[in-house]
Protein backbone atom coordinates (compact mmCIF):
# COMPACT_ATOMS: atom_id res chain seq x y z
CA UNK A 1 0.00 0.00 0.00
CA UNK A 2 2.88 2.50 0.90
CA UNK A 3 4.65 1.23 -1.97
CA UNK A 4 1.73 2.53 -4.53
CA UNK A 5 1.28 6.17 -2.91
CA UNK A 6 4.63 6.30 -3.30
CA UNK A 7 4.29 5.34 -6.87
CA UNK A 8 1.09 7.75 -7.58
CA UNK A 9 3.04 10.20 -5.76
CA UNK A 10 6.14 10.55 -7.89
CA UNK A 11 3.58 10.40 -10.92
CA UNK A 12 1.59 13.18 -9.91
CA UNK A 13 4.23 15.80 -11.89
CA UNK A 14 2.93 13.77 -14.79
CA UNK A 15 -0.93 14.14 -14.25
CA UNK A 16 -0.62 18.19 -13.35
CA UNK A 17 1.29 18.21 -16.58
CA UNK A 18 -1.02 15.91 -18.77
CA UNK A 19 -3.71 18.23 -17.04
CA UNK A 20 -2.45 21.84 -18.04
CA UNK A 21 -1.93 20.51 -21.72
CA UNK A 22 -5.11 18.95 -22.31
CA UNK A 23 -6.69 22.46 -21.30
CA UNK A 24 -5.11 23.97 -23.90
CA UNK A 25 -5.68 21.30 -26.48
CA UNK A 26 -9.20 21.51 -25.95
CA UNK A 27 -9.55 25.59 -25.68
CA UNK A 28 -7.61 26.24 -28.94
CA UNK A 29 -8.68 22.99 -30.95
CA UNK A 30 -12.55 24.78 -30.88
CA UNK A 31 -11.30 27.90 -31.21
CA UNK A 32 -9.56 27.60 -34.22
CA UNK A 33 -12.69 27.28 -36.05
CA UNK A 34 -14.72 29.57 -34.20
CA UNK A 35 -12.38 32.31 -34.93
CA UNK A 36 -11.57 31.69 -38.47
CA UNK A 37 -15.36 31.16 -39.15
CA UNK A 38 -16.01 34.76 -37.98
CA UNK A 39 -13.20 36.24 -39.16
CA UNK A 40 -14.90 34.82 -42.90
CA UNK A 41 -12.94 32.45 -43.94
CA UNK A 42 -14.61 29.73 -46.20
CA UNK A 43 -15.40 26.55 -44.32
CA UNK A 44 -13.15 23.99 -46.87
CA UNK A 45 -10.11 25.68 -45.71
CA UNK A 46 -11.33 25.73 -41.99
CA UNK A 47 -11.23 22.35 -42.77
CA UNK A 48 -7.89 22.21 -43.78
CA UNK A 49 -6.41 24.10 -41.55
CA UNK A 50 -8.20 21.99 -38.94
CA UNK A 51 -7.02 18.85 -40.78
CA UNK A 52 -3.50 19.82 -40.46
CA UNK A 53 -3.11 19.40 -36.71
CA UNK A 54 -3.86 15.99 -37.31
CA UNK A 55 -1.38 15.29 -40.65
CA UNK A 56 0.85 16.57 -37.83
CA UNK A 57 0.14 14.48 -35.21
CA UNK A 58 0.73 11.38 -37.59
CA UNK A 59 3.65 12.35 -38.68
CA UNK A 60 4.68 12.91 -34.75
CA UNK A 61 3.45 9.29 -34.45
CA UNK A 62 6.05 7.92 -37.03
CA UNK A 63 9.49 10.70 -36.92
CA UNK A 64 9.34 11.96 -32.72
CA UNK A 65 10.10 8.92 -31.24
CA UNK A 66 13.74 9.41 -33.32
CA UNK A 67 13.91 12.60 -32.16
CA UNK A 68 13.34 11.59 -28.29
CA UNK A 69 15.36 8.34 -28.29
CA UNK A 70 18.16 10.72 -29.54
CA UNK A 71 18.34 13.66 -26.72
CA UNK A 72 16.11 12.26 -24.05
CA UNK A 73 12.95 12.85 -22.34
CA UNK A 74 13.30 16.29 -20.85
CA UNK A 75 15.03 18.08 -23.63
CA UNK A 76 12.27 16.54 -25.73
CA UNK A 77 9.49 18.01 -24.21
CA UNK A 78 11.28 21.39 -23.62
CA UNK A 79 11.69 21.40 -27.04
CA UNK A 80 8.15 20.05 -27.80
CA UNK A 81 6.49 22.52 -25.45
CA UNK A 82 8.54 25.08 -26.89
CA UNK A 83 7.35 24.91 -30.38
CA UNK A 84 3.83 24.77 -29.02
CA UNK A 85 4.44 28.22 -27.22
CA UNK A 86 5.93 29.79 -30.69
CA UNK A 87 3.49 28.46 -32.68
CA UNK A 88 0.47 29.98 -30.23
CA UNK A 89 2.12 33.18 -30.05
CA UNK A 90 1.97 33.54 -33.89
CA UNK A 91 -1.24 32.48 -34.37
CA UNK A 92 -2.23 36.06 -32.30
CA UNK A 93 0.27 37.84 -34.55
CA UNK A 94 -0.78 37.20 -37.84
CA UNK A 95 -3.57 35.94 -39.55
CA UNK A 96 -3.28 34.01 -42.29
CA UNK A 97 -4.91 30.71 -44.15
CA UNK A 98 -1.58 29.14 -45.26
CA UNK A 99 0.75 30.58 -42.32
CA UNK A 100 -2.04 29.25 -39.72
CA UNK A 101 -2.28 25.79 -41.48
CA UNK A 102 2.03 25.60 -40.92
CA UNK A 103 1.38 26.47 -37.64
CA UNK A 104 -1.47 23.29 -36.57
CA UNK A 105 0.71 21.23 -38.30
CA UNK A 106 3.40 22.03 -36.12
CA UNK A 107 1.72 22.54 -33.11
CA UNK A 108 -0.25 18.76 -33.82
CA UNK A 109 3.38 17.06 -34.26
CA UNK A 110 4.54 19.13 -30.74
CA UNK A 111 1.20 17.77 -28.84
CA UNK A 112 1.88 14.42 -30.20
CA UNK A 113 5.24 14.14 -29.45
CA UNK A 114 4.72 15.43 -25.84
CA UNK A 115 1.87 12.78 -25.02
CA UNK A 116 4.59 10.23 -26.31
CA UNK A 117 6.75 11.26 -23.61
CA UNK A 118 3.98 11.67 -20.96
CA UNK A 119 2.93 8.09 -21.72
CA UNK A 120 6.41 6.25 -21.95
CA UNK A 121 6.96 7.94 -18.39
CA UNK A 122 3.88 6.91 -16.88
CA UNK A 123 4.35 3.55 -18.19
CA UNK A 124 8.33 3.48 -17.39
CA UNK A 125 6.94 3.87 -13.51
CA UNK A 126 3.69 2.00 -13.05
CA UNK A 127 3.65 -1.85 -12.14
CA UNK A 128 1.23 -4.21 -13.74
CA UNK A 129 -1.13 -4.08 -11.18
CA UNK A 130 -0.79 -0.50 -11.10
CA UNK A 131 -1.69 0.18 -14.97
CA UNK A 132 -5.03 -0.13 -15.02
CA UNK A 133 -5.39 2.39 -12.12
CA UNK A 134 -3.16 5.12 -13.00
CA UNK A 135 -4.96 4.95 -16.87
CA UNK A 136 -8.31 5.18 -15.37
CA UNK A 137 -6.81 8.61 -13.48
CA UNK A 138 -5.02 9.67 -16.49
CA UNK A 139 -8.35 9.29 -18.60
CA UNK A 140 -10.14 11.14 -16.21
CA UNK A 141 -7.91 13.97 -15.94
CA UNK A 142 -7.29 14.32 -19.92
CA UNK A 143 -11.18 14.29 -20.17
CA UNK A 144 -11.99 16.93 -17.07
CA UNK A 145 -9.15 18.78 -18.52
CA UNK A 146 -10.36 19.05 -21.94
CA UNK A 147 -14.25 19.81 -20.43
CA UNK A 148 -12.69 22.80 -18.47
CA UNK A 149 -10.53 23.95 -21.74
CA UNK A 150 -14.41 24.44 -23.43
CA UNK A 151 -15.71 27.05 -20.69
CA UNK A 152 -12.66 29.40 -21.59
CA UNK A 153 -14.27 30.20 -24.07
CA UNK A 154 -16.44 32.30 -22.69
CA UNK A 155 -13.68 35.04 -21.63
CA UNK A 156 -14.25 38.69 -23.15
CA UNK A 157 -12.54 41.04 -24.64
CA UNK A 158 -9.92 40.48 -27.46
CA UNK A 159 -10.15 36.76 -27.68
CA UNK A 160 -7.52 36.07 -30.52
CA UNK A 161 -5.09 37.35 -28.29
CA UNK A 162 -6.36 36.26 -25.24
CA UNK A 163 -6.93 32.36 -25.84
CA UNK A 164 -3.58 31.88 -27.50
CA UNK A 165 -1.84 33.73 -24.47
CA UNK A 166 -3.35 31.81 -22.18
CA UNK A 167 -2.32 28.48 -24.41
CA UNK A 168 0.71 29.55 -24.18
CA UNK A 169 0.54 30.08 -20.42
CA UNK A 170 -0.81 26.24 -20.00
CA UNK A 171 1.96 25.15 -22.03
CA UNK A 172 4.75 26.37 -20.01
CA UNK A 173 2.86 25.34 -17.10
CA UNK A 174 3.16 22.17 -18.04
CA UNK A 175 7.12 22.50 -18.41
CA UNK A 176 7.42 23.40 -15.14
CA UNK A 177 6.27 20.03 -13.33
CA UNK A 178 8.65 17.97 -15.99
CA UNK A 179 11.32 20.09 -15.23
CA UNK A 180 11.51 19.00 -11.69
CA UNK A 181 10.47 15.47 -12.06
CA UNK A 182 13.15 12.87 -10.82
CA UNK A 183 11.27 10.30 -12.61
CA UNK A 184 13.73 8.08 -14.80
CA UNK A 185 14.01 8.33 -18.41
CA UNK A 186 12.95 5.15 -20.57
CA UNK A 187 13.70 3.71 -23.56
CA UNK A 188 11.73 4.21 -26.39
CA UNK A 189 11.51 1.31 -28.51
CA UNK A 190 11.38 1.19 -32.55
CA UNK A 191 8.29 -0.91 -33.71
CA UNK A 192 6.94 -2.55 -36.90
CA UNK A 193 4.54 -0.63 -39.41
CA UNK A 194 1.18 -3.13 -40.06
CA UNK A 195 -0.10 -3.39 -43.34
CA UNK A 196 -3.82 -1.53 -43.32
CA UNK A 197 -5.08 -5.09 -45.67
CA UNK A 198 -2.79 -7.40 -43.23
CA UNK A 199 -4.71 -5.53 -40.18
CA UNK A 200 -8.06 -5.77 -41.57
CA UNK A 201 -7.77 -9.52 -42.15
CA UNK A 202 -6.66 -10.00 -38.33
CA UNK A 203 -9.06 -7.37 -36.61
CA UNK A 204 -11.50 -6.19 -39.31
CA UNK A 205 -14.22 -4.90 -36.65
CA UNK A 206 -11.52 -3.18 -34.71
CA UNK A 207 -10.17 -1.34 -37.52
CA UNK A 208 -13.24 0.11 -39.14
CA UNK A 209 -14.18 0.93 -35.34
CA UNK A 210 -11.14 2.83 -35.17
CA UNK A 211 -11.16 4.98 -37.98
CA UNK A 212 -15.24 5.58 -37.87
CA UNK A 213 -14.36 6.57 -34.46
CA UNK A 214 -11.27 9.07 -35.55
CA UNK A 215 -13.85 10.51 -37.97
CA UNK A 216 -16.36 11.44 -35.65
CA UNK A 217 -14.16 12.68 -32.62
CA UNK A 218 -12.14 14.60 -35.06
CA UNK A 219 -15.43 16.08 -36.53
CA UNK A 220 -16.36 16.92 -33.59
CA UNK A 221 -13.76 18.83 -32.06
CA UNK A 222 -12.96 20.43 -35.32
CA UNK A 223 -16.57 21.53 -37.62
CA UNK A 224 -19.28 20.64 -35.02
CA UNK A 225 -18.13 23.85 -32.88
CA UNK A 226 -18.95 25.53 -36.35
CA UNK A 227 -22.49 24.16 -36.98
CA UNK A 228 -23.37 25.41 -33.30
CA UNK A 229 -22.42 28.68 -34.04
CA UNK A 230 -24.35 28.97 -37.08
CA UNK A 231 -27.47 27.71 -35.15
CA UNK A 232 -27.18 30.32 -31.78
CA UNK A 233 -24.45 32.38 -32.80
CA UNK A 234 -23.07 32.15 -29.21
CA UNK A 235 -19.82 31.00 -27.49
CA UNK A 236 -21.79 30.62 -24.47
CA UNK A 237 -23.60 28.12 -26.14
CA UNK A 238 -20.73 26.66 -27.65
CA UNK A 239 -18.60 26.05 -24.41
CA UNK A 240 -21.53 24.65 -22.99
CA UNK A 241 -22.63 22.51 -25.10
CA UNK A 242 -19.26 21.08 -26.04
CA UNK A 243 -18.43 20.94 -21.98
CA UNK A 244 -21.33 18.44 -21.57
CA UNK A 245 -20.53 17.03 -24.49
CA UNK A 246 -17.11 16.01 -22.88
CA UNK A 247 -18.64 15.50 -20.09
CA UNK A 248 -20.90 12.95 -21.46
CA UNK A 249 -18.12 11.09 -22.85
CA UNK A 250 -16.46 10.56 -19.80
CA UNK A 251 -19.12 9.48 -17.55
CA UNK A 252 -20.14 6.80 -20.34
CA UNK A 253 -16.47 5.29 -20.21
CA UNK A 254 -17.42 2.90 -16.73
CA UNK A 255 -21.15 1.76 -17.47
CA UNK A 256 -20.59 1.05 -21.09
CA UNK A 257 -16.78 -0.74 -20.42
CA UNK A 258 -19.17 -3.22 -17.88
CA UNK A 259 -21.54 -3.82 -20.29
CA UNK A 260 -19.44 -4.55 -22.65
CA UNK A 261 -17.41 -6.81 -20.08
CA UNK A 262 -20.43 -8.83 -19.94
CA UNK A 263 -22.49 -9.05 -23.64
CA UNK A 264 -19.44 -8.46 -25.74
CA UNK A 265 -17.50 -5.74 -27.54
CA UNK A 266 -19.61 -6.64 -31.17
CA UNK A 267 -23.27 -6.00 -29.35
CA UNK A 268 -21.94 -2.62 -27.66
CA UNK A 269 -20.05 -1.25 -30.83
CA UNK A 270 -23.50 -1.78 -33.06
CA UNK A 271 -25.46 0.10 -30.12
CA UNK A 272 -23.00 2.68 -29.42
CA UNK A 273 -23.12 2.96 -33.74
CA UNK A 274 -26.83 3.01 -33.54
CA UNK A 275 -27.00 5.55 -30.94
CA UNK A 276 -24.42 7.85 -32.64
CA UNK A 277 -27.33 7.39 -35.40
CA UNK A 278 -30.33 8.24 -33.52
CA UNK A 279 -28.69 11.47 -31.94
CA UNK A 280 -27.43 12.60 -35.17
CA UNK A 281 -31.02 11.92 -36.52
CA UNK A 282 -32.52 14.21 -33.08
CA UNK A 283 -30.37 17.10 -34.15
CA UNK A 284 -32.13 17.23 -37.48
CA UNK A 285 -35.80 16.80 -36.09
CA UNK A 286 -35.77 18.68 -32.52
CA UNK A 287 -36.23 21.84 -32.45
CA UNK A 288 -32.96 23.89 -31.41
CA UNK A 289 -33.36 25.31 -28.16
CA UNK A 290 -30.55 25.94 -25.58
CA UNK A 291 -31.81 22.70 -23.39
CA UNK A 292 -32.39 20.79 -26.73
CA UNK A 293 -28.83 21.01 -27.77
CA UNK A 294 -27.12 20.45 -24.09
CA UNK A 295 -29.11 17.11 -23.46
CA UNK A 296 -28.00 16.24 -27.03
CA UNK A 297 -24.69 16.72 -26.41
CA UNK A 298 -24.36 14.74 -23.58
CA UNK A 299 -26.09 12.16 -25.67
CA UNK A 300 -23.32 12.66 -28.40
CA UNK A 301 -20.27 12.21 -25.73
CA UNK A 302 -21.41 8.97 -24.72
CA UNK A 303 -21.92 7.93 -27.76
CA UNK A 304 -18.76 8.81 -29.59
CA UNK A 305 -16.60 8.56 -27.03
CA UNK A 306 -17.24 4.90 -26.35
CA UNK A 307 -16.26 3.55 -30.02
CA UNK A 308 -12.42 3.92 -29.60
CA UNK A 309 -12.34 1.83 -26.57
CA UNK A 310 -14.58 -0.87 -27.32
CA UNK A 311 -12.89 -1.31 -30.61
CA UNK A 312 -9.21 -1.76 -28.81
CA UNK A 313 -11.15 -3.98 -26.74
CA UNK A 314 -12.25 -5.91 -29.68
CA UNK A 315 -8.76 -6.34 -30.68
CA UNK A 316 -7.64 -8.06 -27.12
CA UNK A 317 -10.70 -10.04 -27.80
CA UNK A 318 -9.68 -11.69 -31.04
CA UNK A 319 -6.11 -11.45 -31.45
CA UNK A 320 -4.25 -14.64 -30.94
CA UNK A 321 -1.61 -15.11 -28.34
CA UNK A 322 1.12 -15.45 -31.04
CA UNK A 323 0.07 -12.04 -32.51
CA UNK A 324 1.72 -8.65 -31.02
CA UNK A 325 -1.07 -7.19 -29.49
CA UNK A 326 1.06 -3.86 -29.14
CA UNK A 327 1.90 -3.37 -32.74
CA UNK A 328 -1.61 -3.92 -33.86
CA UNK A 329 -2.68 -1.51 -30.96
CA UNK A 330 -0.53 1.26 -32.63
CA UNK A 331 -1.61 0.60 -36.12
CA UNK A 332 -5.57 0.94 -34.59
CA UNK A 333 -4.30 4.20 -33.42
CA UNK A 334 -2.94 5.16 -36.64
CA UNK A 335 -6.27 4.43 -38.22
CA UNK A 336 -7.87 6.89 -35.88
CA UNK A 337 -5.76 9.53 -36.69
CA UNK A 338 -6.15 9.11 -40.39
CA UNK A 339 -10.27 9.21 -39.65
CA UNK A 340 -9.33 12.44 -37.66
CA UNK A 341 -7.27 14.20 -40.47
CA UNK A 342 -10.50 13.30 -42.94
CA UNK A 343 -12.94 14.73 -41.19
CA UNK A 344 -12.92 18.57 -41.26
CA UNK A 345 -11.36 18.11 -44.53
CA UNK A 346 -14.78 16.10 -45.63
CA UNK A 347 -16.97 17.94 -43.45
CA UNK A 348 -15.46 21.41 -44.60
CA UNK A 349 -16.66 20.84 -48.37
CA UNK A 350 -19.87 19.62 -47.21
CA UNK A 351 -20.42 22.62 -45.68
CA UNK A 352 -19.45 24.41 -48.78
CA UNK A 353 -21.34 22.55 -51.60
CA UNK A 354 -24.24 20.19 -50.03
CA UNK A 355 -25.48 21.85 -46.25
CA UNK A 356 -24.80 22.54 -42.92
CA UNK A 357 -26.56 19.54 -42.12
CA UNK A 358 -24.15 17.62 -43.59
CA UNK A 359 -21.76 16.78 -40.26
CA UNK A 360 -24.90 14.91 -38.97
CA UNK A 361 -26.01 13.12 -42.56
CA UNK A 362 -22.86 11.96 -42.00
CA UNK A 363 -22.57 10.83 -38.60
CA UNK A 364 -26.00 9.20 -39.30
CA UNK A 365 -24.38 7.19 -41.99
CA UNK A 366 -21.47 5.99 -40.00
CA UNK A 367 -23.32 5.51 -37.11
CA UNK A 368 -25.84 3.07 -39.19
CA UNK A 369 -22.92 1.36 -40.78
CA UNK A 370 -20.94 0.85 -38.09
CA UNK A 371 -24.11 -1.09 -36.08
CA UNK A 372 -24.55 -3.22 -39.31
CA UNK A 373 -20.94 -3.81 -40.10
CA UNK A 374 -20.33 -4.81 -35.92
CA UNK A 375 -23.55 -7.33 -36.15
CA UNK A 376 -22.60 -8.78 -39.22
CA UNK A 377 -19.26 -10.01 -37.46
CA UNK A 378 -18.79 -13.24 -35.48
CA UNK A 379 -19.51 -13.38 -31.35
CA UNK A 380 -16.30 -13.74 -29.53
CA UNK A 381 -16.73 -16.25 -27.28
CA UNK A 382 -17.13 -15.50 -23.65
CA UNK A 383 -13.95 -17.54 -22.31
CA UNK A 384 -11.62 -15.62 -25.46
CA UNK A 385 -12.94 -12.26 -24.08
CA UNK A 386 -10.48 -9.49 -22.50
CA UNK A 387 -11.65 -6.78 -20.65
CA UNK A 388 -12.64 -3.03 -21.17
CA UNK A 389 -9.83 -0.11 -20.22
CA UNK A 390 -10.56 2.85 -20.23
CA UNK A 391 -8.37 5.22 -22.60
CA UNK A 392 -8.12 9.19 -23.24
CA UNK A 393 -9.56 10.93 -26.37
CA UNK A 394 -6.57 11.48 -27.75
CA UNK A 395 -3.34 9.18 -27.20
CA UNK A 396 0.21 9.00 -27.96
CA UNK A 397 1.52 5.46 -29.91
CA UNK A 398 3.27 4.39 -25.84
CA UNK A 399 -0.70 3.85 -25.16
CA UNK A 400 -0.70 0.46 -26.37
CA UNK A 401 2.50 -0.51 -24.16
CA UNK A 402 0.74 1.08 -21.16
CA UNK A 403 -2.39 -1.45 -21.82
CA UNK A 404 -2.85 -3.29 -18.67
CA UNK A 405 -4.46 -5.85 -20.85
CA UNK A 406 -1.00 -7.08 -22.09
CA UNK A 407 -0.34 -8.68 -18.70
CA UNK A 408 -2.40 -11.76 -18.26
CA UNK A 409 -2.93 -12.31 -14.50
CA UNK A 410 -4.71 -8.68 -14.54
CA UNK A 411 -7.07 -9.70 -17.17
CA UNK A 412 -8.01 -12.88 -14.85
CA UNK A 413 -8.35 -10.80 -12.02
CA UNK A 414 -10.88 -8.25 -13.65
CA UNK A 415 -12.78 -11.10 -15.18
CA UNK A 416 -13.58 -12.23 -11.92
CA UNK A 417 -15.00 -9.16 -10.69
CA UNK A 418 -17.37 -8.88 -13.45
Amino acid sequence: MQATKSVFLAISSLFFSIGFLAIGYGMIMTFIGVYLQENGTSDIVIGLINAAFFLGAIASSIFSQKIISSVGHIRSFATFASLMVITFLLHSLLVDEFFWAVLRLISGFAYYGLLIILESWLNEKSTNEQRGQILAIYTTVFYLSTALGQLLLNLQGDLRHMIFSIGAVLVLFSVIFIAMTKIQEPILKPFERYSFPKLYNIVPLALTGSFISGFLIGGFFTMLPLYILKIFDSKEVLSLFMTFSILGGLISQWPIGKLSDIYGRRKLIALMGLFVALVSLAFFILPPSETVIYILGVLLGVSIFCIYPLSLSRANDVIDENKDIVEISRALLFAYGIGSFLAPIVIGFGFSYLSDQILFILFFVLGIYLALYSLSKKRVADDDMSVFVYVPVTSGVVMPEFDPRQDQEWVDEQQAKV
